[in-house]
C-alpha cells in the first residue's frame, strides 16, 4: 500500500488517518447520523510493541488542521503542504474545507514511536500525485451512489438469457436491434431493469429472428456432417481396398502376344508376382500370390523360363506355370548320364544333335570344374558327374556353353556344401573324385535310400585289400553298360568275362576311372555314410526294383538262383 503522508519512520499510517482513505466516511449513514465506535487497544504488529507512553493520536471531527496532535513529541498545527494549508487546500477544483463529518474518534495505542520527523511535506511529495496512489478523497455530497437495483428484483425469476454465440446469429449480435445494445453506459442491470411490458413483444421479434438463424445453422451443420461423413466413408472404403481388398488383376487367359520369364533359383511367391508384372503377364503381385495359395499345387512352380502370354488373369499365370509345356526348363533327373543330358540341350536350344557334346567335349577345361576333377587317366567325359540333377532355365537362343556352365556350378555348390574333400579321407578314398564315382555307382543301382547305403558299404568292402570274396573286383553291371552307352541288365558272362576296358568291372579291380552318372543328394549322403552290416553281394531279384542282399557267396547263389526263375530260366 501507498503510505499517504507518511514520514520517513518504519511505522505503518494510522487507519483512521483521512488521508489513508475514505476510512472516516464508512461511518456515515443514509440518515446522516454518525456512529461511534469505541476500538479496544490492540498491539501493533510491528516491530516495536511498547505501548506509545500513553498519548495519543486523535482525529478532531470538525479540523482539517492537525492542531496539537502528539506524535513522536512533535505537534502539527496547520502544516503547510505544497504551499497550501490542508484546511482549503484544492484538489481537482474541489474544496477541501475541514469540515468533513467522519463520525468517529479512535485512539489506538502504538509501539515505540518513531524518530522525530520533519515537518509534514515537507520533505515528502505529495501522496495523491505519485501514479500509485488513490485518488483524492471526495466530499459525501459528491459522492456517486451506488447503482441501484431494480424495484422488482426480487420479486422477479431468475432470467436465463439464451446464448448468442456469433456462429448461430449469422455474426450479428443478438442485441443489435436494441438501440441501447451500442451505448456503452448501457449496463446489464439497466437492461434487466425495463418493463417486461414493453420488452416482451421485441422479445418475441429477436427471439423468432434468432430461431430462424438458429435452423439455418442447423441446416448448414447437418450438410457439412452429412458431406464429411460421405468423405470419410468413401477414403475410408479406398484405403479398406487398398489394405484388405482384392488386388487389381486382368481377366482371361491372356493376349495373343507371348513372352519368355525366367524364374531364378530360390524364387517365392512375391518374387515372382514382381517378374511377372514387369513383363506384363499379370497385373498385380499380390493377385498373383493370392492365386498361387489358393491352387493346391502353387507351391511348385519351380525355378526355369516359361513361355507366358501377356495380360493373363493371375489364376490362369499360376494354372500356365504348373504345365511343363508352358516351361522352357531342362530338368535334369539323378542318375542321368552326360551323354542324355547333351541331346535334351540339343532339343530345347533347337540345335543339330551332337553340338553340345563337340561343345563339352572342345570346353571342358574352360567350364568351371573344380582342380581335383581334371587330369584322371581313363575318362570317357570329364564332366560326367558335373551336369548336377536340377531344373535349369533354358532360353530360346542361348549358347550350350552358358547352360553346361550353370550346370558345373551348381554341381561345385553342392559339393563343396557336403564336404566332398574332408569325407574322401574318411572313408580311405584317395580323392572327392574317387567319392562322386562311388556315389554314381550306387545312384545307378538302388533304388531307394536304403538301397544306396547298402550298395555303399558293399563297395568298400569289396574295396579293401583283405577281400577274398571278390578280390577287390566291384562287379557292376551298370558299369559295363555305360562304357556300352546301354541301358540292358541281361548280359552274358562271356561277354562281360571277354571285355577289359577299364570300365568294365568284372574284370578291372577297384572303381571305374571317373563317374558314370550324375548323382544326386541322397547318393552323396549314402557315399558318405554306409551301413556297416557285413553286406557284400546285392541282386536285383525282380530284374527291376527289388534289390536283395547277402553277405556269404553262397546267399549270394541263392538270390542269383532266385533272379533266374523270375526271367524263367530254369
Amino acid at each position: 500500500m501507498t503510505g499517504y503522508g507518511r514520514g520517513p519512520g518504519s511505522e505503518p499510517w494510522h487507519p483512521e488517518d483521512p488521508l489513508y482513505g475514505d476510512q472516516g466516511w464508512r461511518g456515515q449513514q443514509t440518515d446522516g447520523s454518525p456512529h461511534h465506535h469505541a476500538q479496544q487497544p490492540q498491539a501493533h504488529p510491528g516491530p516495536h510493541p511498547q505501548p506509545y507512553d500513553g498519548q495519543q493520536y486523535q482525529y478532531q471531527e470538525q479540523a482539517a488542521v492537525y492542531g496539537a496532535q502528539q506524535y513522536g513529541g512533535q505537534q502539527f498545527t496547520g502544516q503547510q503542504y505544497d504551499g497550501q494549508q490542508h484546511n482549503g487546500q484544492q484538489y481537482d477544483g474541489q474544496q477541501y474545507d475541514g469540515a468533513w463529518d467522519t463520525g468517529q474518534q479512535a485512539a489506538m495505542p502504538y509501539g515505540t514511536p518513531p524518530a522525530p520527523a520533519a515537518p509534514y511535506g515537507a520533505g515528502d511529495p505529495d501522496p495523491y500525485r505519485t501514479p500509485e496512489a488513490y485518488p483524492p478523497p471526495q466530499p459525501p455530497g459528491q459522492r456517486r451512489p451506488a447503482d441501484p437495483q431494480p424495484a422488482y428484483a426480487e420479486e422477479r425469476e431468475p432470467e436465463h438469457e439464451e446464448e448468442n454465440h456469433p456462429f448461430f446469429s449469422n455474426g450479428d449480435d443478438a442485441d443489435r436491434d436494441d438501440p441501447e445494445a451500442d451505448d456503452p453506459a448501457s449496463t446489464r442491470s439497466e437492461r434487466r431493469g425495463r418493463s417486461r411490458t414493453a420488452k416482451g413483444s421485441k422479445d418475441s421479434k429477436k427471439a423468432k429472428k434468432r430461431k430462424s438463424r438458429n435452423g439455418v445453422a442447423c441446416l448448414v451443420v447437418a450438410l457439412v456432417l452429412v458431406g464429411g461423413a460421405g468423405g470419410v466413408a468413401y477414403f475410408g472404403y479406398q484405403f479398406w481396398q487398398s489394405q484388405f481388398g482384392a488386388a487389381p488383376d486382368f481377366e482371361g487367359t491372356g493376349t495373343s502376344e507371348t513372352v519368355q520369364v525366367t524364374i531364378p533359383q530360390g524364387a517365392g511367391g512375391y518374387e515372382i508376382g514382381s517378374i511377372l508384372v514387369k513383363n506384363g503377364v499379370v497385373k498385380s503381385q499380390g493377385a498373383f500370390v493370392s492365386a498361387q495359395s489358393k491352387h493346391p499345387k502353387g507351391k511348385n512352380i519351380q525355378a526355369g523360363v516359361y513361355t507366358l502370354k501377356k495380360g493373363m488373369s493371375a489364376a490362369s499365370a499360376v494354372e500356365l506355370m504348373l504345365n511343363p509345356q508352358s516351361q522352357s526348363t531342362l530338368i535334369i533327373p539323378e542318375g542321368r548320364r552326360n551323354a542324355w543330358i547333351y541331346e535334351q540341350i540339343d532339343k530345347k536350344l533347337q540345335l543339330k544333335a551332337g553340338t553340345t557334346e563337340a561343345v563339352a567335349a572342345a570346353e571342358a577345361k574352360n567350364l568351371g570344374l573344380p582342380a581335383w576333377a581334371v587330369g584322371h587317366r581313363d575318362v570317357k567325359d570329364p564332366l560326367e558327374g558335373f551336369l548336377f540333377p536340377a531344373s535349369y532355365p533354358v532360353a530360346k537362343g542361348a549358347k550350350p556353353e552358358d547352360v553346361l556352365k550353370k550346370m558345373v556350378a551348381r554341381a561345385k555348390a553342392e559339393y563343396t556344401k557336403a564336404d566332398l574333400e574332408g569325407k574322401a579321407k574318411s572313408l580311405g578314398l584317395k580323392n572327392p573324385w574317387e567319392l562322386l564315382t562311388v556315389a554314381s555307382l550306387v545312384q545307378v543301382e538302388g533304388k531307394t535310400d536304403d538301397d544306396f547305403r547298402r550298395m555303399s558299404e558293399v563297395v568298400y568292402n569289396r574295396l579293401k585289400p583283405t577281400n577274398t570274396e571278390t578280390n577287390q573286383l566291384l562287379q557292376f553291371d551298370s558299369a559295363f553298360n555305360y562304357l556300352q552307352g546301354e541301358s540292358n541288365i541281361d548280359i552274358s558272362e562271356a561277354e562281360i568275362n571277354s571285355n577289359q576296358d577299364p570300365y568294365n568291372t568284372y574284370t578291372q579291380k577297384g572303381l571305374t576311372p571317373g563317374p558314370i552318372s550324375n548323382p544326386g543328394i541322397e547318393a552323396l549322403e549314402a557315399a558318405m555314410n554306409p551301413t556297416k552290416e557285413g553286406w557284400m553281394y546285392f541282386v536285383a531279384t525282380d530284374g527291376m526294383n527289388k534289390t536283395e542282399f547277402a553277405k556269404t557267396h553262397d546267399e549270394f547263389l541263392k538270390l542269383k538262383d532266385k533272379f533266374n526263375d523270375s526271367k524263367g530260366r530254369g
